[in-house]
């Protein structure tokens, strides 16, 4: 075992036997309950304390209680929750005995469900990400939640202006603009992280985000709950679901560039045990970007089942059309960004990238009583990309003979169909042993993804694209007219992936204050060689590194330890252990398929509520270290220099040390605000050492790794970011609402890492920090509210670099206005 996993489990166990011994000198009387609303449904996650003392708890999802360690005599019990009415009642507690004390809400459910929504009492709420039911009070991890009142007012359209609002997480470029990329903790959020209810989802395309009801995200490791996921975090979509209710609205939302969209929610009831929901847009747009355009559409059909008083089914399923002109930016010239147009487009004016995404899920809910839930999820989507353009442009990096700015627009066709399917079971309840509760999870999950990927030929024959030169430095040439070249599809690869797991996880209650969270996965993940189908031949090979003769297979176990500490109710201190696994691509120096990394997370933290929940302050700091980080080998097997780049070795180490600050805050029902700063230090702490590989050339000809402890590439050590609403609710100002929200990036390094012998792969580019701020106002009236935002007001220039050379401005001033009506 892990020394040092090894050393926290130790010091749990004392702790845990120091905290019953120290709980066993207390008089044995409890109470227990249950809280149910005026219609008969449980209501999970009410507070119930007891008055004049610092015992305290809160529902569970079957709206059971459990205090104890509760000294003989007589109590006042009250039930409250922010928004609705505090209920108490009247107990005796006798030594050794357990008093039971139930409470009915005068709420309804569909009302306590509406004071969850809009009450700011978080920590003592679950989200689905985390799967178990657990309150964010209970994770030994830090958790946000972006809700649908901030996604409304912030009129936000894709998933990446969600995830500007969450800490610690970093917009990065994808290729060419034609989706998201993310950053948490210095990681790659890639299409594994992306969740939509709980089951994987691409993020090609861009998901949209203006009809969702949450984004959830989970930090730091979740390899436990989701396999092989990297480490920085899972982030969860929630949807809009159907309601027992008529209702719905409808809004237009127009915009700088000739952007309009207009979009649909209606929701009702089909009978009494059936409810529906669609969802509904459309969104035309130019760009600040000369040439490119945006052509979209949406739609997200659902299905609400009532089986039965213990057994619902949700149905649901998606459709997004995304077109959008493919953008590298505007390139660099020898490794510097050129003094051009926030505008500059140049790719060609014909380029395309088509995408069509359909998901479909059945997510199925079982009580088997107030204590156990069953939940099964089964889910299946289509992605689909079709793409032709130039590629990245980089002036003068291989033909120092050509004018400063030369750079060649060759071609790259592309034609992606992937299918993924998703299945997974999980149980959760709660048991007792003594006075020890324990909330319990166990799930199993499986999926498949097959993608084929499609090659083509140009009209002569030839799969070398014709190249379309240009110069960077002279904008006359960025519009050169050519027609679409002709093409021709010969080629099919396709790539199968297989996973499947299994976890166990458990929440310890020791006693009210102390609580341990333990929990273990293994996983196993098949990749079998692609298989390649040449359409003119009728030929299928196989694909595949020399040395691979069967499937490769990653397989690791996922353990987690967290120690929780609650002083009072409204504060919890945590320490934890998590790991994960990334799968590694390549072959070892025997030519067998490199393994997996494991990569080692502790994480620590203080989570607090004041205010009667209406302000939250998280603190969080975390250490990622993967001491088996792979690279490129310095040598062959036989002890020859090697110039393969596709055999590695276990030679390497990274680190990420970071500090997270999350607040949040709603004073008021007419005053909220977000903000959060996030510090990450991700480098390397050991790479290839230098390494002559030709004595004979003056000077010497040497390899070398990265210079250690310089921050890998790309990543951002601070970012801040702030969001204040408010909506006057009397005097002649009732209904008009002010926002103001604010973004900072730090200064970064992209374009390549440094070497230690003194070479260089390329230039490294230095990006300064930069800050951008946001003016919303809008009026209410009855059902009919007008919306309008003014962004980047100071018209701040910067740019969002992906991998090494493309090179996108930040969008300048922009207008956004919607016009709702709700039903």
């Amino acid at each position: 075992m892990n020394k040092k996993l090894y050393t926290i489990f130790v010091a749990l166990l004392f702790i845990s036997r120091l905290v019953l011994a120290d709980d066993e000198t207390e008089k044995n009387g409890s109470i227990r309950g249950h809280v149910k609303t005026s219609d008969g449904k449980a209501a999970a996650y009410v507070s119930v304390g007891i008055i004049n003392t610092n015992k305290g708890t809160t529902t569970d999802d079957g709206g059971n209680y459990r205090l104890t360690g509760i000294k003989p005599g007589s109590y006042t019990v009250r039930v409250s929750f922010v928004g609705m009415q505090t209920q108490e009642q009247q107990v005796t507690v006798e030594p050794g005995k357990e008093s039971n004390l139930n409470f009915t809400l005068t709420e309804n459910s569909s009302q306590l469900n509406e004071v969850v929504i809009a009450g700011s009492n978080h920590l003592n709420k679950p989200v689905n990400v985390g799967k178990s039911g657990l309150r964010v009070l209970d994770v030994p991890q830090s958790i946000q939640v972006i809700d649908s009142i901030l996604i409304s007012d912030q009129q936000m359209n894709r998933l990446a202006d969600v995830m500007k609002n969450v800490n610690g997480v970093a917009l990065g470029e994808n290729r060419g603009s034609t989706g998201d990329s993310f950053f948490a903790r210095g990681y790659s959020l890639g299409a594994n992280n992306i969740f939509k209810n709980g089951a994987r989802s691409s993020i090609g395309g861009s998901p949209e985000a203006s009809t969702l009801e949450s984004v959830e995200v989970l930090k730091g490791s979740a390899a436990l709950l989701y396999g092989g996921v990297t480490g920085g975090a899972v982030v969860n979509l929630v949807t809009k679901k159907p309601k027992f209710n008529w209702g719905g609205e409808v809004s237009m939302r127009v915009g700088s560039y000739n952007m309009y969209k207009p979009i649909v929610d209606l929701y009702g009831p089909i009978s009494k045990s059936i409810a529906f929901r669609v969802i509904a847009t459309k969104e035309n747009a130019n760009s600040f970007r000369d040439v490119v355009k945006t052509d979209r559409f949406y739609v997200n059909p659902s299905l609400l089942f009532k089986i039965s008083d213990k057994t619902e089914l949700i149905v649901q399923g998606d459709y997004l059309k995304s077109n959008y002109t493919p953008d590298f930016g505007i390139g660099t010239v020898l490794g510097k960004i050129p003094d051009l147009p926030r505008s500059a487009f140049v790719n060609m004016a014909w380029a395309y990238n088509n995408t069509n995404t359909v998901t479909t899920q059945a997510n199925l809910t079982h009580r088997f009583n107030s204590n156990w839930k069953l939940n099964v999820i089964t889910a299946f989507q289509s992605y689909g990309r079709n793409y032709f353009g130039a590629e990245r442009p980089q002036a003068n990096g291989s033909d120092a003979s050509k004018p400063l700015g030369y750079a060649p627009r060759t071609l790259t066709r592309s034609n992606t169909q992937e299918y993924t399917y998703n299945e997974q079971i999980n149980l959760t309840g709660s048991a007792y042993t003594g006075s020890v509760k324990h909330t319990l999870l166990f799930g199993a999950d499986a999926d498949q993804s097959r993608t084929t990927t499609g090659a083509f030929k140009y009209a002569n024959g030839s799969t070398t694209s014709p190249s379309y030169d240009f110069n960077l430095l002279d904008p006359s040439t960025f519009a050169t007219s050519k027609d679409i070249p002709f093409t021709r599809l010969y080629q099919n690869t396709v790539a199968p992936i297989y996973r499947m797991g299994a976890f166990a996880q458990d929440l310890i209650e020791l006693t009210q204050k102390f609580k341990v969270l333990a929990g273990v996965r293994y996983t196993l993940q098949r990749t079998p060689r692609t298989s390649i189908y040449n359409l003119e031949t009728g030929a299928t090979t196989l694909g595949g590194s020399t040395g691979i003769t069967g499937i490769k297979v990653d397989k690791a176990f996922s353990p987690k330890l967290g120690l929780i500490y609650q002083p009072i109710k409204t504060t919890s201190l945590y320490l934890s252990y998590a790991n994960n696994f990334t799968s590694n691509s390549g072959v070892d120096l025997n030519g067998s398929p490199m393994g997996p990394s494991i990569i080692d997370q502790y994480e620590a933290g203080v989570k607090n509520e004041f205010l009667n929940g209406r302000l939250t302050v998280n603190v969080t700091a975390y250490r990622i270290l993967n001491n088996r980080f792979a690279q490129t080998a310095l040598t062959k097997a036989d002890g020859t220099p090697n110039a393969d780049t596709n055999i590695k070795e276990f030679a390497g180490k990274t680190a990420s040390d970071g500090v997270e600050v999350d607040i949040t805050g709603k004073l008021s029902n007419n005053w909220y605000f977000i903000a959060g700063y996030s510090y990450n230090y991700f480098r390397y702490t050991k790479t290839a050492p230098i390494v002559v590989t030709n004595p004979n050339t003056n000077p010497p000809t040497t390899t070398a790794g990265i210079t250690e402890g310089e921050r890998v590439i790309g990543t951002i050590p601070h970012t801040a970011n702030g969001t204040l609403f408010y909506t006057f609710d009397q005097g002649t100002l009732k209904g008009l609402k002010l926002g103001f929200s604010g973004y900072y990036t730090g200064k970064r390094n992209s374009g390549f890492n440094t070497l230690k012998n003194g070479l260089q792969r390329g230039a490294v580019i230095n990006l300064t920090d930069y800050a951008t701020f946001d003016f919303s106002a809008g009026y209410t009236y009855k059902k009919l509210s007008l919306l309008g935002k003014l962004s980047n007001i100071t018209n701040e220039i910067n740019y969002l670099v992906h991998e090494n050379y493309s090179i996108n401005p930040i969008p300048p001033r922009m207008f956004q206005t919607t016009l709702s009506y709700k039903f």
